[in-house]
């Protein structure tokens, strides 16, 4: 081949990854560019190095692709053929490979190291803007590949949120009758004189009636959840007295927190005002809060909760209710994650069961799932405070 035909061969292939350059400016990057040549499997690119090298694609194929860690893997982002350009942007930016290219089959690159790049950027300020305009047009094209992507996995999740919700629901309301069945025979069964007379059957079906009033408050949890997701959860507004509601539902949990030599502290502030609202979705949220801060505490610790009046927003009163604990905390990577449905901290193999023994399981559902948590030193331990 002679040079001319084997610079012929360079512009050619610049024409393709560069469209919009002219002749002369053609000629002179092929003049400070080479052929050559790799087998298959070969590393081009390696992500996170500083390299000096751009590749243009004459001939074969590679793969791009990006490491997202030891759980997920190396995930392919494209694959790249003739007149893909490789690099660019590296040298450009001066920062390390943002992924890394492999050839999938033996290829040929027309190639060119960082100094002639600079060089050729730093003597022709058109062409210096003409590679970035056409840079920044296969950035967009790219792009928008991605959030055509990303809107295909945003579909599919939506509908694999729906379907998950939707079985939740079905399953919820399928479990009702039976527990509704079970618990009226074992309340039946109670009321027998030999049952009574015989200590430990009343105590075994103590046991029956407490696992189904805990099913039972499962399934309703679940129900809550699903008609919050279809926004058919109806809410109330009638006066609410803070104080004798947060009093109430602390004093139901005095026992299981007891148990734990957990203390529970109820501090009001004496501006704390009742405020308009549905009592029982209120006493639920705060309920599902305490249970989650016993849940995440060390036996001994303690349970701090606090009313107080504040300014909302809008210039209109509130009221701030907050639980803070001696517990484990929460790493700042998950602060807001929590707010995901089914989300956990953790792995469920490893989690107690126990609706308040310590990092006992939970639905995921509720706030059981360590609700905004800040983690900040208290007594021994590191605590957590959350807010309803």
């Amino acid at each position: 081949m002679t040079r001319t035909a084997h610079t012929q061969s360079k512009i050619s292939l610049l024409q393709l990854a560069y469209k919009g350059l002219d002749d002369d400016e053609l000629e002179e990057i092929a003049n400070l560019t080479r052929f050559r040549d790799y087998p298959a499997d070969h590393v081009l690119c390696h992500e996170g190095k500083y390299e000096q090298v751009i590749y243009i694609i004459a001939d074969g194929n590679v793969v791009i692709s990006l490491n997202l860690g030891e759980e997920e893997g190396e995930r392919i982002l494209r694959v790249g053929g003739k007149g893909d350009v490789i690099g660019e942007m590296g040298l450009i930016q001066k920062a390390p490979r943002s992924a890394t290219v492999r050839t999938t089959t033996p290829c040929t690159m027309l190639e060119m190291v960082e100094d002639d790049f600079e060089s050729i950027l730093s003597r022709s300020p058109r062409l210096t803007i003409d590679l970035m305009r056409i840079t920044i047009d296969r950035l967009r094209e790219n792009d928008q590949v991605a959030i055509a992507d990303l809107r295909k996995s945003n579909k599919v999740l939506r509908l694999m949120d729906r379907n998950k919700m939707e079985f939740i629901q079905v399953t919820a309301h399928e479990l009702r009758t039976p527990l509704t069945v079970l618990k009226g025979y074992a309340n039946m069964l109670q009321s027998f004189p030999d049952i009574k007379a015989n200590p430990a059957m009343d105590e075994v079906l103590e046991g029956i009636d407490k696992g189904v009033n805990r099913m039972h408050d499962v399934v309703n949890l679940m129900l809550d959840i699903t008609r919050i997701d279809a926004e058919i959860l109806k809410v109330g507004s009638v006066p609410v007295p803070v104080k004798q509601i947060v009093g109430d539902v602390a004093q139901s949990l005095i026992q299981a927190a007891t148990e734990r030599k957990i203390e529970i502290i109820v501090k009001h502030n004496q501006e704390t005002p009742n405020i308009n609202a549905d009592p029982n979705l209120i006493e639920k949220a705060l309920y599902q809060l305490i249970v989650n801060a016993i849940k995440y505490t060390p036996d001994g610790g303690q349970v701090l909760i606090n009313t107080r009046p504040i300014m909302m927003e809008d210039d209109r009163p509130g009221v701030e209710i907050s639980v803070r604990d001696s517990g484990i905390g929460l790493d700042t990577e998950h602060h807001e994650l929590i707010f995901e449905k089914f989300y956990q901290v953790g792995s469920v193999a490893v989690h107690s069961s126990g609706k308040t023994s310590f990092k006992g399981g939970g639905t995921w559902i509720g706030a059981g799932n360590r609700t905004r948590c800040n983690s900040r030193p208290w007594g021994q331990g590191v605590g957590g405070e959350q807010w309803a």
